[in-house]
């Protein structure tokens, strides 16, 4: 038995959470995607937080304090491994994509990277978080595949979220990304640790500069 379903509540019924999944990860990302200006993504996502939020509050059998559970379960060799192999791979990716783009905020608005690095854990990363790993994986629990499977979803549904950037390289790195940060918070039970390893990715890619390929003025829809 998982954690997860040692705490469900009572259920909601399948053809529903059926439906609410589709509509919740598919649907709505696809509209933002294909149907709003670029001007509107954001305010458009965060109204689809708020959702998530609401909709994991709801969850049956859910209690915020379960957020706090394992949280310590990470280690610092980890952390700094992770942080020197990102710091690598998005220097290397930037000069093979974009090396126009390496570095610009450091280089020319140091005072935009500073706010980002204290705004994006908080403002991006944890809500994030909190609808791709608790909310997928307790209210949805009982119609996800089995084993790693579900993890698979989990990081395709994260790189499909993104959708609305239009870019292969956000796809790829979101669903690298959505195994690690499922990893960190199903092997480890740390939601915590997800949350910080999200956060030193995302404060990473825009140090380095690849955050032209996350910016939603940069869109340019292939239609």
């Amino acid at each position: 038995m998982t954690k997860d379903s040692a705490m469900v509540g009572p259920p909601v019924a399948l053809p529903r959470l059926r439906v609410e999944f589709g509509l919740f990860y598919i649907v709505l990302p696809l509209i933002i995607a294909v149907l709003f200006p670029p001007n509107w993504m954001l305010p458009a996502l965060f109204a689809l937080t708020g959702l998530g939020i609401m909709l994991l509050h709801w969850t049956p059998g859910f209690q915020w304090a379960e957020l706090r559970y394992d949280w310590a379960n990470w280690s610092l060799r980890e952390v700094v491994l992770f942080t020197a192999f990102m710091s690598v791979f998005c220097f290397g990716l930037i000069q093979v994509t974009r090396p126009d783009a390496a570095f610009f905020l450091p280089v020319h608005r140091p005072e935009m990277l500073a706010f980002i690095w204290i705004g994006y854990p908080v403002l991006s990363a944890l809500p994030q978080e909190l609808l791709f790993r608790p909310l997928f994986f307790r209210r949805y629990h009982a119609i996800l595949p089995e084993g790693r499977a579900a993890y698979v979803l989990n990081a395709a549904i994260f790189s499909f979220a993104h959708l609305m950037y239009w870019s292969w390289i956000v796809a790829l790195m979101t669903f690298a990304g959505g195994l690690l940060f499922t990893w960190a918070y199903r092997q480890r039970g740390s939601f915590f640790y997800a949350v910080l390893l999200h956060a030193i990715a995302g404060n990473i890619i825009f140090a380095v500069g690849l955050g032209v390929y996350f910016y939603s003025g940069n869109v340019q829809r292939p239609f």
